[in-house]
């Protein structure tokens, strides 16, 4: 029996689902790596619907067929989050509809819809812009405005797509389908080049910590497929990627309209001997992008079932969350902070069952050794690898709202499971999205404006800097009265880490 409740996003996470969502069709949503399967609900003696195929007579990437108890257990696959993102027009949402047709991911019923509207596109031509650009107004102009999320899996890897807008006027948007990713593709055309939006994009990735980053030249077919003018714009790509902190980069040459170079590799690009884009996406490294060096537990609730009929359940006491970074394990001494009270865990379990140990993101539900105070938002971390603790915070954010940010403003402020009130006490400066550069200090943030500020929270925070955990490191700030979304932030490193006192207390 689970212990573990489903936990929230995390507050840089928004918790959102794709739209047209339908009876039979896989939805996955973005705070969860398993498949949800929606069933339309019938009669009990009714005959069973015919399943849902894709329209393609075969499909290379599906798995071996067979009974899977003959061959043993399957090896679990990982999930891998990415964003496409780059200026008007260089391919995004193309790019995306070009991946999930070729990897055999559409059912009938979209492929049906692609091409009532090819008539629409002219030409008669398949429009895959379309799978991820809903919105009749996207679609009207040719252009992203909102953020949208697709999802598709092959044997090797689940993942999770945010097709980003490229349009300044939406960097927020790209923010927040950039926030969670692991991947960053940054789309350039071949016959522009490198230009100011590849470089604003290119930085906002650096910005929020995004470890791996393709660049993907696209429409590669209208320069003739020229490997000169390839290495021309890797070489202008370069010269600023030293500014940035982005250790994993690969170029690719691709056509997102024709499918060169996206799931398979094309016969037109003889001088380009690195993989395909799908074959990249499958097998980029990701397990070490995790935080496992300092234990972050933010506490969600206390788990009390309650149950008199169970013996097991009867008088458990449980604390349920999503782990932030590092890992637990049984027996191990921790302290809940702010209160400062050290303990052991008793035993872990998970949706699986209980465990020795458990790691980052896994939900969790510890059992102490001691029946101790403990609520939602305070924090459980390992005695190694201590955090920052304090209500005066410096962070850099993108704030997101027409009204302006200006100093002396009270907000809410959301960290991790932890809402507290809070107040900007400074703008310290607003930063150049291109090159990151601080410039000097404004009277306050626009909407789409990146800066940096100083905050006063009402609660003391327990936080890493954003540069060594993204989970414990981001919190957004809300309107307490109409409660939307005004900013996401990205904390600087703590001034000072969380030590015992000559009592070998913690409490803050």
């Amino acid at each position: 029996m689970s212990l573990t409740a489903r936990t929230p996003a995390s507050p840089a996470e928004p918790e959102t689902q794709t739209t047209g969502s339908h009876p039979g069709t896989t939805t996955l949503l973005p705070d969860d790596p398993a498949p949800i399967r929606e069933h339309a609900a019938r009669p009990a003696n009714a005959p069973a619907a015919p399943a849902t195929t894709a329209r393609h007579p075969t499909n290379h990437l599906a798995a071996p067929s067979g009974d899977a108890t003959e061959k043993g257990p399957v090896a679990p696959v990982d999930l891998l989050r990415f964003n496409t993102c780059g200026s008007v027009d260089d391919g995004k949402s193309t790019l995306i509809g070009r991946l999930l047709y070729d990897s055999k991911s559409l059912m009938e019923d979209q492929l049906e819809a692609l091409e009532r509207s090819a008539d629409l596109t002219g030409g008669g031509q398949i429009n895959l812009a379309n799978l991820t650009d809903g919105l009749r107004a996207e679609r009207e102009q040719g252009i992203t405005i909102d953020v949208a999320y697709r999802y598709f899996a092959t044997p090797r890897r689940k993942f999770i797509i945010a097709d980003t807008p490229g349009h300044t006027q939406y960097t927020r948007n790209m923010v927040t389908g950039a926030s969670t990713a692991n991947l960053s593709i940054v789309l350039v055309d071949a016959r522009s080049g490198v230009i100011e939006q590849s470089r604003r994009h290119t930085a906002i990735a650096s910005l929020l910590r995004i470890p791996h980053l393709v660049v993907a030249v696209n429409k590669m077919d209208l320069v003739d497929w020229s490997q000169e003018r390839f290495e021309e714009i890797r070489a202008d790509f370069e010269k600023f990627l030293p500014r940035l902190d982005i250790q994993d980069v690969k170029f690719i040459p691709i056509s997102a309209l024709g499918g060169d170079n996206v799931v398979s590799l094309s016969d037109k690009t003889p001088w380009y001997t690195g993989p395909s884009l799908l074959g990249h996406l499958e097998t980029v490294h990701i397990a070490s992008d995790r935080n496992l060096q300092g234990l972050r537990l933010p506490v969600q609730w206390v788990n009390r079932p309650n149950r008199p009929d169970d013996p097991a359940l009867h008088d458990f006491r449980g604390v349920s969350g999503q782990l932030a970074g590092g890992v637990v394990q049984r027996g191990q001494q921790v302290v809940v902070l702010p209160s400062g009270i050290t303990t052991r865990v008793k035993a872990i379990h998970t949706y699986d069952g209980e465990v020795e140990e458990a790691f980052c993101p896994q939900s969790v539900t510890l059992l102490l050794e001691h029946d101790i105070d403990i609520s939602r938002g305070q924090m459980i971390v390992g005695l190694d690898d201590l955090p920052g603790a304090g209500t005066e915070l410096s962070a850099k954010l993108c704030w997101m709202h027409p009204r302006a940010l200006t100093a002396g403003r009270k907000l809410l402020l959301k960290h991790t499971s932890l809402t507290t009130q809070a107040i900007v006490s400074a703008i310290t400066h607003r930063i150049d999205v291109t090159s990151l550069e601080p410039g000097d200090a404004p009277d306050g943030l626009a909407l789409n404006d990146l800066g940096e500020i100083r905050l006063r929270t009402a609660t003391p925070l327990i936080y890493d800097g954003y540069k060594t955990n993204r989970q414990t490191g981001a919190f957004i700030l809300i309107d307490p009265a109409s409660h939307a979304t005004l900013a996401a932030g990205m904390l600087l490193p703590p001034k000072a880490l969380v030590r015992p006192d000559e009592d070998g207390d913690f409490v803050i």
